[in-house]
């Protein structure tokens, strides 16, 4: 049973580490690490040094290059930081610290980690560099606790979350750099997620033959086939609004054409159009089925133009998220802690996106997603210009993390 000697510790060393855990994410914002590029490394090594400066001994876990560009990365070098109390279950906390370039729109210096009225800007403050600092202190807090406990606790910060998290969680999973029994992936601070969709990248490749413009039937419109796959995609769309998730927030399928590229000049019949398409699938969906489905309405479409050579190749896959047994054990401690930390209900729900954390549950680890932020990706501002993130909820986040980890580790 948890002691409350414990938890007021864990309160009175969050409450003194305040100012050091604020500039402690400044520091991670201040140190690009776009991807792409994906230059990583830079960043991977200030976070090992701010980490050594609180007290923890860092892995530093170099993915090889050829590996590293097979994903369209520079460089990546995952940490690993691990704190032994005693025998029992290993809790992994995992985020990434690459984060997408800043594009355009910004009022704030992307790279400044300006606080303005309790908010602090910058790319990656809120997805995920914040909880380096909420799993960092959160542990730091667990250890000033002292009281008896049962298991290990790790970080896992890793570098590829936006290529996809093949080199981050999935290769220190297979390459047995840990074996966790649980694991708390990051998030924002008002739900803890459970399941998420799953995503399927595409590329057709439509292959025709080029002619001059004022002699089109001699040549192959690659354009023209490309847009009768186009209609049928759409048509498919269409009916995606009828298959409805049962999980609280994921919604319908989704599928967009995100890319189209091709031909040669005005006057030219095109010879070559690519499209690249995105198809968001809810938890309840098959991926190997979702692929088959799209192949064979792509081909039945390009029947209709037998001069032209369709290919179609997989670009990503990754799997919903969904909960495995154990997962409650997880989602009820934070969630209860989350309640009392946040001052008001915490429950568990989807998101229509998708993660690294899918990573862990293919590996047969529960994960729920909880950490710093607020109530929507639109309020942080993810992915967009001034990206932002209440330090209010870094602090009460980490509290939860805390808290939520003296609840699992104490001893029955």
């Amino acid at each position: 049973m948890t002691n409350t000697a414990d938890q007021t510790a864990i309160r009175n060393a969050l409450a003194a580490d305040r100012e050091r855990q604020t500039r402690f994410l400044a520091e991670l914002v201040k140190v690009p690490s776009d991807n792409p590029a994906g230059d990583c490394t830079p960043h991977a090594e200030r976070a090992a040094g701010l980490l050594e400066e609180l007290g923890f001994e860092v892995e530093r876990h170099k993915v090889p290059d050829d590996l590293v560009r097979a994903n369209g990365m520079i460089s990546a070098t995952n940490l690993v930081v691990r704190r032994r109390f005693g025998d029992g279950p290993v809790i992994a906390l995992n985020t990434h610290g690459d984060v997408v370039p800043p594009g355009e729109g910004w009022t704030r210096d992307p790279y400044g980690a300006e606080v303005v009225d309790g908010w602090m800007y910058g790319r990656g403050v809120a997805v995920s560099k914040s909880d380096f600092a909420t799993y960092a202190f959160a542990l730091r807090a667990l250890e000033a606790a002292g009281g008896p406990l049962a298991g290990t606790v790790e970080l896992h910060l890793t570098y590829d979350e936006e290529a996809g998290g093949e080199i981050g969680p999935r290769w220190l999973l297979e390459q047995g750099i840990s074996r966790p029994d649980f694991a708390i992936g990051a998030g924002f601070s008002y739900a803890v997620i459970t399941a998420h969709n799953g995503c399927l990248h595409l590329e057709i490749d439509v292959k025709g033959r080029s002619a001059h413009a004022a002699l089109p039937m001699t040549g192959v419109d690659a354009l023209e086939a490309a847009n009768g796959i186009l209609s049928a995609l759409y048509s498919l769309r269409k009916g995606f609004s009828k298959r409805v998730s049962d999980v609280p927030g994921i919604g319908s399928p989704q599928l967009t054409v995100g890319l189209i590229k091709g031909g040669i000049n005005t006057n030219v019949v095109p010879d070559r159009v690519t499209l690249r398409l995105d198809r968001r699938m809810i938890p309840e969906e098959q991926p190997e089925a979702v692929e088959a489905e799209l192949r064979a309405i792509i081909a039945e479409a390009a029947r209709s133009f037998p001069d032209a050579v369709v290919d179609v190749r997989r670009i990503l896959l990754a799997r919903p998220l969904t909960p495995l047994p154990g997962t409650d054990r997880l989602a009820e401690a934070v969630c209860r802690n989350a309640t009392a930390c946040m001052g008001e209900p915490v429950g568990t729900k989807g998101v229509p996106l998708y993660t690294d954390a899918r990573h862990y549950t293919e590996a047969g680890v529960p994960i729920v997603l909880f950490g710093a932020g607020p109530r929507s990706i639109e309020e942080a501002n993810a992915h967009r210009a001034d990206e932002r993130l209440p330090l209010s909820d870094l602090h009460k986040a980490t509290e939860t993390v805390a808290l939520s980890l003296l609840d699992l580790l104490t001893p029955a």
